[in-house]
């Protein structure tokens, strides 16, 4: 499989687009889940570990998985995430880690992963009974979001009450929503939620 974001990796975060997700949805996700130095966090879809950078001081380690080794090259490289997270390039809902954790975090990537069913159970799978999801994406919008024929976005967005269907049927309860940030391009407002929930 090609890697989609081979080039983009080179100067991703110094998007400013990205770093203002980034920094929102990092905000969302410490002020709406208890973190705790004993924690042991999976970051899916961590690309560069913008997001991982901002939980990686307050638990005990990071498991970064993600599909382009060139993301994760460049995650491996920040001397703040060294002894802290560890990169692993695999797609987690074909080929599973025999670990289990106590969060699963994630920015922008379930619209990259086609099958939105086996990803909420594949999440289920991979925690604690009692542990939690705090996972962060675009609201459905009318496919302006991505320059048209962009490979691997297989959702534009998506339903809060349909995607809180999903993760209800994979063994999630107390699922909420909250918006985390706005993207503003051009002349339309693209706005991203957080999903948080536990897996009963």
């Amino acid at each position: 499989m090609s890697d989609l974001f081979n080039e983009k990796a080179q100067d991703w975060d110094a998007n400013d687009m990205v770093k203002q997700l980034s920094t929102a949805i990092g905000n969302t996700i410490l002020s709406h889940i208890p973190l705790s130095s004993t924690m042991r966090v999976l970051d899916f879809g961590a690309g560069t570990g913008l997001i991982s950078s901002h939980v990686a001081p307050k638990v005990e380690k990071i498991v970064a998985v993600d599909i382009s080794e060139a993301m994760l090259e460049k995650l491996a490289a920040k001397p703040e995430l060294n002894g802290k997270v560890e990169a692993i390039c695999q797609d987690i809902t074909h080929s599973p880690l025999d670990t289990q954790f106590d969060l699963i975090i994630s920015a922008m990537a379930m619209h990259h992963v086609e099958d939105t069913e086996l990803l909420a159970k594949s999440f289920s799978a991979h925690l604690k009974p009692g542990a939690s999801v705090a996972l962060a994406d675009l609201d459905k919008e009318d496919g302006s979001f991505h320059p048209e024929g962009t490979e691997g976005v297989y959702h534009t967005g998506f339903d809060r009450d349909k995607l809180q269907a999903i993760f209800s049927r994979n063994g999630f309860s107390t699922i909420n929503f909250t918006t985390a940030h706005i993207i503003q391009k051009e002349d339309k407002r693209y706005p991203v939620f957080l999903l948080t929930a536990t897996k009963a």
